[in-house]
């Protein structure tokens, strides 16, 4: 069996600047000042830990006990601070981190639900949504359309397929470092691929259609 302790933090952290990166990134595209950059950064990078924290019952949540956590965001909100203005594609970049973020939380969060004994359908749960619950977070405070809810992209399902494949790696006993990475690489690559294709889900209803996007209009239209 994998043991994931000191890993896991790792994993962890790398999420936490991943996300502070896309929260910084949008703040700088909102025109906030650095002390909203900072602020939005831990938000994202740090809700969904909480959120998953506090499902558990692991007490108080990491990114309160621990001060390391609080250095990713710090310096995400440096730099994006330092070289937003260098920036050219802002839109790929902060969907990139976004991704890095989603790919690395899908993994922790569904290893530490395991972790506390939830059983396999309820730790992929709580690994999406600690995967998608800090970008949530972050685009409903900075008056964006959710990501989570635009039916022109995909998000919780790449987090869903992670989450899935390390409840079943874990499970049958072969989740280690190199799957872990393996299954990293592949949500981050589903993510990718699918914003820049413009792959979508069915709508709610059968024969809706997307008001107002011509096939294919707005994959054509990304920077």
């Amino acid at each position: 069996m994998f043991t994931f302790d000191l890993a896991l933090v790792w994993l962890d952290l790398a999420g936490v600047f991943f996300f502070a990166v896309s929260g910084s990134l949008l703040a700088a595209k909102k025109q906030f000042d650095i002390i909203g950059s900072l602020l939005l950064a831990s938000l994202v990078a740090l809700g969904g830990g909480v959120i998953r924290d506090i499902i558990i019952n692991a007490g108080p949540p990491a990114a309160f006990t621990n001060p390391v956590y609080l250095v990713p965001p710090l310096l995400a909100a440096i730099l994006v601070y330092f070289l937003f203005s260098s920036i050219q594609r802002f839109t790929s970049l902060l969907t990139l981190f976004d991704a890095g973020g989603l790919a690395l939380f899908c993994i922790t969060g569904t290893l530490k639900a395991l972790g506390a004994g939830m059983n396999p359908v309820a730790a992929i749960l709580l690994g999406v949504a600690t995967a998608v619950g800090g970008g949530l977070l972050r685009d409903i405070t900075a008056n964006e359309i959710p990501t989570l809810f635009n039916a022109r992209d995909l998000y919780a399902l790449p987090a869903f397929t992670g989450a899935a494949l390390t409840a079943l790696l874990w499970n049958i006993g072969t989740f280690n470092a190199v799957t872990a990475g393996v299954v990293a690489a592949w949500v981050f690559a589903f993510r990718v691929v699918a914003w820049r294709r413009g792959w979508r889900v069915p709508l709610a209803v059968r024969g809706w259609h997307r008001a107002g996007v011509s096939s294919g209009a707005d994959s054509r239209g990304r920077d």
